[in-house]
């Protein structure tokens, strides 16, 4: 478990990534990549933060800076994504919870602050459930929180109803890295709020040689995945809970559409009273922005202190 990288180089406009170590940590099958912004201040916390279904570790970096050494923050490239990729099946939201809590095993032993945005959410929520004395404290970013899947959709139509988009970005080639950052450029979450966190972020997925460049994410692994978001077992993963947990729910979708994947009726109908879930907004963000944009990274990075138990700035 020793440095192998160090953060790309970014090419636009607005805050600069911080340095980061890449770990390799022993799995079953192999080596799961996880990054990791080590703290500046002594007996600081460890934050053990998980990304969604098809983005990697790079996706918390503007959180890494927002929490200015005041926790050791560790972000794993989950099995099949970018430094991962090249680690095997079984996949599935199991499989990563377990694989989580080997990391956390090996590198953070005093029960770190759990935190998943999106597919990460649903994970940190099974992994809290499944390994109870590895973990603390949960945020749920965006995610965590499902619901009954429709019953007359076959697997292959619930991937396309819930990210058809995303799973078209993994069959593309892209002639080089400027053609990638055109892409996502175009994305509506990233209109007018594109940075060097968020080149940073996408350029990690990239790999192969020009003039056939493509997501490092595997296509298996995603569809496996993304599948299982609707098992009960995941499902039923944020009523037993053994920790408390907040929410933090964005108010646009994942195309920036006014409609985000939460909002108070939907929160109603999940019936969280009684679960120890806490639902909070992030005002002004989408699913992507409350994780990758200033003020949802600032928000996030408050809570992760606060459920630490670290006084904020």
């Amino acid at each position: 478990m020793t440095p192998t990288g160090t953060t790309p180089a970014a090419v636009s406009a607005g805050p600069e990534p911080l340095s980061f170590e890449e770990l390799r940590v022993p799995v079953p099958g192999g080596d799961l990549a996880v990054l990791r912004w080590p703290a500046s201040v002594p007996r600081a916390p460890t934050v053990l933060a998980l990304h969604g279904i098809t983005a990697n570790g790079l996706s918390w970096g503007a959180v890494a800076r927002h929490l200015a050494g005041r926790a050791t923050l560790l972000a794993p490239d989950l099995r099949g994504r970018a430094g991962s990729s090249g680690l095997p099946g079984p996949y599935g939201i199991d499989a990563h919870a377990d694989d989580v809590a080997v990391v956390a095993e090996a590198l953070a032993p005093e029960r770190p602050v759990l935190a998943g945005h999106s597919m990460g959410a649903f994970t940190a929520a099974l992994a809290s459930v499944r390994h109870p004395e590895r973990f603390g404290p949960l945020l749920l970013v965006d995610g965590g929180v499902g619901f009954p899947a429709p019953t007359h959709l076959s697997p292959d139509e619930l991937m396309t109803a819930v990210i058809g988009p995303a799973m078209d970005r993994l069959s593309m080639t892209f002639q080089d890295r400027t053609a990638y950052r055109e892409f996502w450029q175009a994305h509506p979450s990233f209109a007018d709020r594109w940075t060097p966190e968020t080149e940073a972020y996408i350029q990690r997925d990239l790999v192969g040689t020009e003039p056939v460049m493509r997501s490092s994410c595997r296509l298996e692994a995603v569809r496996t995945d993304g599948i299982g978001l609707f098992d009960e077992d995941v499902l039923a993963a944020v009523r037993s809970l053994p920790v408390p947990a907040t929410l933090l729910w964005a108010e646009r979708g994942l195309m920036d559409e006014p409609q985000g994947l939460y909002d108070p009726g939907r929160l109603a109908a999940a019936a969280l009273d009684g679960t120890g879930v806490t639902p909070l907004p992030a005002p002004d963000t989408n699913h992507y922005t409350v994780l990758t944009g200033e003020s949802g990274a600032a928000l996030v990075a408050d809570l992760l202190l606060k459920s630490a138990g670290v006084e904020s700035a």
